[in-house]
């Protein structure tokens, strides 16, 4: 199966780091330039040792977009109707061209390669998971491969742990993945009250108990190199 982990708030991303360690999981990371709880953001220099480390222990690299852009709507003429989250122009709402949408995705490679030296993989994650036919066939002509996750992979950390807590999150997804699934959770989740990220280490155990084992998306069958 395949882990995967979008930078959210950054918030538990070296506890998730060490997870991954202790049971030697590689996971596939989906990057944005999103704010952490110390006021700055996930792709600032702070953060290069960060990513230097996980490029240097083997795991995979995706687009999340630069400024977590939201893809709203795609109107005849080509045009696409989208949001970003943070940047200059975090909250407006704005029209942009499949050059546009091709020059968001990959403002997260040039920042990465800054940071590390590595490229990022070939394939990125809208935020929310969804976008426009459009938004996806022009990323698509740019070599960037979207990937979205298994319905059983949905970990559930966006919840509100009133509801949702962790040992019922943990219970769900024991029972529902499957072999060949994409997971899906966060380095951080602000909305959160009981964070989700120490579940990680049971559900690994708890799916390695079962005979499953993990790799990267450049192991997956449709996003293999």
């Amino acid at each position: 199966m395949y882990l995967t982990l979008d930078t959210g708030s950054m918030r538990h991303a070296e506890l998730i780091a060490q997870i991954l360690r202790r049971h030697d999981v590689k996971a596939t990371f989906f990057l944005a330039n999103e704010k952490t709880p110390e006021g700055d953001f996930s792709l600032d220099d702070r953060w290069r040792g960060y990513w230097r480390d996980r490029v240097s222990e083997g795991h995979a690299f995706g687009s999340h977009t630069y400024d977590h852009v939201y893809f709203r709507s795609a109107s005849a003429d080509g045009r696409m109707s989208v949001r970003p989250q943070f940047g200059e122009q975090a909250g407006r709402t704005l029209r942009w061209d499949a050059q546009a949408v091709c020059g968001e995705i990959d403002r997260v490679q040039q920042r990465f390669k800054a940071l590390t030296g590595a490229d990022l993989d070939r394939y990125w994650r809208a935020p929310g998971g969804k976008a426009p036919t459009p938004v996806l066939s022009a990323a698509k002509a740019c070599g960037w491969a979207h990937v979205y996750w298994a319905q059983a992979g949905f970990l559930g950390d966006e919840l509100p742990s009133e509801t949702y807590p962790n040992d019922k999150l943990l219970r769900q997804s024991l029972a529902a993945i499957r072999g060949g699934d994409i997971l899906m959770a966060h380095l951080g989740i602000w909305s959160r009250q009981d964070p989700y990220a120490p579940t990680l280490d049971p559900l690994i155990a708890g799916l390695k108990a079962r005979g499953m084992c993990f790799a990267t998306l450049r192991e997956h069958p449709d996003y293999r190199r």
